[in-house]
């Protein structure tokens, strides 16, 4: 295992194997990375966020319809290598990241849902990280209206005491973002050969443990995981002006998105 020392000698995981059920109705031929958002497929955003911050190396991982991903993008993407880890069965989250375990070589990973984006500071979250006691960084950010989201709540401290269920409070909240910053080892203390869920199964009890910590950011988020949120985003990113750089463009998309994010309008 290779020690990471800045963010460029880390490995991203970006999940992208999810089933995609509620997003069906709209895109049932792909899967819902391979959705497209302003004429490109979403996942090229999330690649395009990685390659900004310096990050060469990414592993995907896939699973319905997974083939697809793979048969577009090949072995690599504007200069980082891609690598593939196909989970046959649906493994969860967490069960997900520890198939890809074999094929991480460093001490230190992004993890990044495949269904959002969040233009969050990627190089600021890892000094962030690296200033704090934390086992695991996950980024939040505050939206005007949390009731479709979990809440997490932190003390004062940035340390996460709880991610909170859905309720029907329409006051802000910090929501989860999608975006990890990881010690590897604890990838490897996963269960294997059973699904596991990241979010319901291994955040609360490394959560009891004490060493998940917040990564507050003002950058917005967008989720593409309904069809309303995800016709929402394509609909944003066909009017935006002309001759912007492709960055430019998801992080306007994120920004006309931000007062969508809590539910219908």
């Amino acid at each position: 295992m290779t020690a990471s020392y800045d963010l460029a000698s880390a490995t991203a995981v970006l999940l992208a194997g999810g089933l995609g059920t509620r997003l069906r109705s709209v895109v049932s031929d792909r899967p819902k990375v391979l959705a497209s958002v302003g004429g490109r497929p979403f996942l090229s955003y999330l690649l395009d966020q990685i390659r900004t911050a310096g990050i060469r190396r990414t592993i995907l991982c896939t699973g319905h319809l997974g083939d697809q991903i793979q048969r577009l993008y090949g072995e690599t993407f504007e200069g980082i290598e891609l690598v593939y880890s196909h989970e046959s069965e649906p493994a969860g989250t967490g069960g997900a990241l520890r198939l890809a375990y074999e094929h991480i070589h460093c001490s230190s990973i992004l993890v990044m849902n495949g269904d959002s984006y969040c233009a969050a500071d990627l190089l600021d979250l890892w000094d962030w990280h690296h200033v704090h006691p934390a086992h695991i960084s996950v980024v939040t950010a505050t939206v005007p209206d949390a009731r479709s989201f979990g809440r997490i709540e932190t003390d004062g401290s940035d340390r996460v005491v709880r991610f909170a269920e859905k309720t029907s409070d329409r006051s802000p909240g910090a929501i989860n973002a999608g975006i990890y910053l990881m010690h590897t080892a604890m990838i490897g203390r996963i269960a294997k050969d059973r699904a596991v869920s990241l979010e319901q199964e291994l955040f609360p009890r490394w959560v009891s443990a004490g060493g998940v910590f917040s990564y507050p950011t003002g950058a917005s988020v967008i989720d593409i995981g309904t069809p309303d949120r995800f016709e929402r985003a394509d609909r944003f990113a066909h009017r935006l002006r002309p001759g912007g750089s492709r960055q430019t463009a998801i992080d306007e998309v994120a920004s006309a998105l931000v007062s969508v994010q809590g539910g219908p309008t």
